[in-house]
Formats: structure tokens, C-alpha cells, sequence
């Protein structure tokens, strides 16, 4: 693990002291994993391994990967206050394998990974190796409620509240009123439409 929120090693609880790491180099099996393709506009068949958002969350990744001052989980948050305190809520049109579902609202998460944004277990029933994304829908609500949301996100409980609709499926395409940004594992900046298609034990890595 390299990266500043190591989401994806956290799903495949990977060590992160040094020597735990070189006894997984050394010793551990290859395992088969699913990816995630995003087809856009602008990125034609990308590959990436933890989810594809769109919304407000995406434009609070775009604020932590500006910032200057802060680094790590301190990042996140910062650009997630800045986010939502700017959002003005988006009619989304999601469509899951063909089936099409309408609501206006903050963000849309296909994940094939349950974490993301620094350890914050958006999809909790996700799993990296069943051919499925998890589809996590968080429709619009109060921002009060919303803040409250967000610290549910270390748990995973928000999916047990009204606003937040979770379906799984094989293939998303993300849509929406206006130009909306996306992103995929922190590093693809773009507005949807966007469509992410999971390829089922794609990658082996060891673990």
C-alpha cells in the first residue's frame, strides 16, 4: 500500500507494517479479484479496483487532492465540509442493468470495494470477488442530516437510513441534470455520464 487512503488494501486487509508486507510478497497466494471498467466521455475503458462516484463526494475528492495545507483522513473531511456546504442537490438517472431508477439527491457509489474516501465503509455488504457492484444511492436530505450521514460512514449504518438506497448489479450508468463531477479511486476527474462495468476475477493479487 502506497496510497494516501489505501481503501483497496483495507478491503483486501492487507498488513501495513513493512515486515507483515514482505511475508505477503513472499509467502502469500494469488487470489483472484474483480475490477471495475469506466467508460466516459472522456476516459475511454479506464480499470479501476475500488468504485466510481458521482456527485458530492466526488467534488469533495477534487478538494482533497487540491489541498496544500492537509494531508490524510484530514483532507477528506476537509473537502467533504467544503462539498456539501456548496451542494445544491442533482436529479439523477441511474440505470442498473437495464433498469432505470430516477431521484434527486447528493451521490451515486458503484462499489466493488466496500470502502472509500480514507476508511469510510460506504457499500458494507460489498465484496471484492463476487461479479457484483454495489450501487449505493444517498437521496437528498437536510444538511444537518446529511453531516450525520457522513460520520455514519465510519460503520457503515447509513444504509439503514430512508435516503440511501442500495442495489447491486453487473453494470451502472451514472446520469444526471447537469454536469456533475465523477471520480474512480481518487484519481479520474470528469463530469458523467459515466458507466462502470464490473469484470469479474480480473486482476490476481496476493494477499
Amino acid at each position: 500500500p502506497a496510497g494516501r487512503g489505501n481503501d483497496f488494501a483495507r478491503a483486501l486487509r492487507l498488513p501495513t507494517e513493512p515486515a507483515a508486507l514482505a511475508e505477503v510478497l513472499l509467502h502469500g497466494a494469488p487470489r483472484p479479484v474483480d475490477t471495475i471498467e469506466v467508460t466516459s466521455a472522456v476516459h475511454d475503458r479506464t480499470a479501476v479496483l475500488g468504485s466510481v462516484y458521482a456527485g458530492v463526494d466526488a467534488l469533495a475528492n477534487r478538494h482533497a487532492n487540491h489541498a496544500r495545507l492537509l494531508r490524510g483522513a484530514a483532507s477528506y473531511y476537509a473537502g467533504a465540509v467544503r462539498a456539501v456546504a456548496g451542494w445544491r442537490a442533482a436529479g439523477y438517472r441511474v440505470t442498473v442493468d437495464g433498469e432505470e431508477h430516477a431521484f434527486s439527491g447528493y451521490t451515486v457509489v458503484a462499489a466493488n470495494s466496500g470502502y472509500y474516501g480514507f476508511n469510510r465503509l460506504v457499500a458494507p455488504s460489498a465484496r471484492v470477488d463476487d461479479g457484483l457492484l454495489d450501487v449505493v444511492m444517498i437521496s437528498d436530505a437536510p444538511r444537518r442530516l446529511f453531516f450525520a450521514l457522513m460520520n455514519e460512514l465510519s460503520t457503515g449504518a447509513h444504509v439503514h437510513r430512508p435516503q440511501v438506497r442500495v442495489l447491486r448489479g453487473r453494470e451502472v450508468r451514472i446520469e444526471a441534470d447537469r454536469a456533475i463531477p465523477y471520480g474512480a479511486d481518487g484519481e479520474v476527474e470528469a463530469v458523467v455520464p459515466v458507466t462502470a462495468k464490473v469484470l469479474p476475477g480480473a486482476l490476481r493479487v496476493l494477499c
